[in-house]
């Protein structure tokens, strides 16, 4: 009589990735360090302190939720750190250190834990964070300081809203040698970052890449500056882009959805830049295109093999 092999079946799915939760918020931490030393280097001290109080506020304000609320706490998984980094970098270096606290506690009590946690928000927190402190404190969150001087971004020089003075050149707007929030300065540190992400596959081409096309075919039809790559380096797009059209749990997971929502990103965002009277429209381009992730999802769910229409 032959031996009888005796196999375990389990629900889908069969096939599984070795990356965990944590693993992939290491490599993210791990891209976000270009941008992190390179708003050190161009903000000083003050760059830094911001950068430290975002990151604690929000691991400590996770903590404090979780404990209070009985559940597991979760802040080994590193994504409070993601989020911390991430609010830090949308903020300008001069604001108060209570400013980016209470911003912290905004992005993981509101921005994530009262959708359920990691996961199940429905915006990007940090993004959240961001538009609240914007609303709330809009003189602090729009003053910005370069070796120690109040300074304009090169966004406002090519809006008009800076009347004097001369826009920063395309060399020192691609190393971030420019007035901006402490991580949207840099694209080139940026730029290296996304490249480590790319090579770790942790993100998909689609939604960053027809961002920035998008973006760039807009400004460049609007003539806004005589030298169009100008409008890629310039603010948040870079930023945005790759390291928050690309976050999992506010992004499509469809291959086309995830084209239709960095196209809507790009157009929203051209459209603030070309005619708004806000000078930037990253933020706000991406966390309107959240809230239409679930729609896009429906509409380009891939069928069903074998089902008819």
């Amino acid at each position: 009589m032959s031996e009888t092999t005796m196999y375990t079946v389990s629900s889908s799915p069969h096939i599984r990735a070795k990356d965990t939760t944590q693993s992939i918020m290491r490599d993210v931490v791990i891209a976000l360090l270009p941008a992190t030393a390179a708003g050190v280097y161009f903000f000083k001290l003050q760059g830094l302190l911001v950068i430290l109080a975002s990151v604690l506020s929000c691991v400590a304000a996770e903590y404090i939720w979780q404990k209070a609320t009985h559940r597991k706490v979760t802040i080994s998984d590193l994504s409070a750190v993601v989020t911390g980094l991430l609010l830090a970098f949308n903020l300008p270096a001069s604001v108060p250190l209570w400013l980016p606290v209470i911003g912290g506690f905004v992005a993981i009590i509101i921005g994530k834990q009262f959708f359920g946690g990691i996961g199940q928000n429905i915006v990007n927190p940090a993004l959240l964070a961001r538009a609240f402190l914007l609303a709330s404190w809009p003189v602090a969150m729009t003053t910005w300081t370069l070796d120690g001087s109040t300074t304009a971004t090169p966004l406002a020089f090519l809006k008009g809203v800076e009347a004097t003075g001369q826009a920063p050149s395309l060399m020192n707007v691609f190393i971030g040698n420019v007035g901006g929030c402490i991580g949207e300065t840099s694209a080139l540190a940026i730029i290296l970052g996304a490249a480590y992400l790319f090579a770790k596959r942790i993100i998909d081409w689609r939604a960053p890449v027809t961002f920035i096309a998008t973006t760039f075919i807009m400004t460049a039809i609007a003539g806004r500056s005589a030298n169009p790559v100008y409008e890629l380096f310039a603010g948040g797009l870079m930023l945005g882009a790759f390291f928050m059209a690309t976050d999992y749990a506010t992004s499509p997971i469809t291959p086309r959805g995830r084209i239709i929502f960095g196209i809507g990103c790009g157009v929203i965002t051209g459209l603030i830049r070309i005619f708004g009277g806000y000078p930037e429209g990253v933020s706000y381009s991406i966390l309107v295109m959240n809230l239409f992730v679930p729609l896009i999802e429906r509409w380009t769910v891939p069928r069903t093999f074998g089902k008819e229409k």
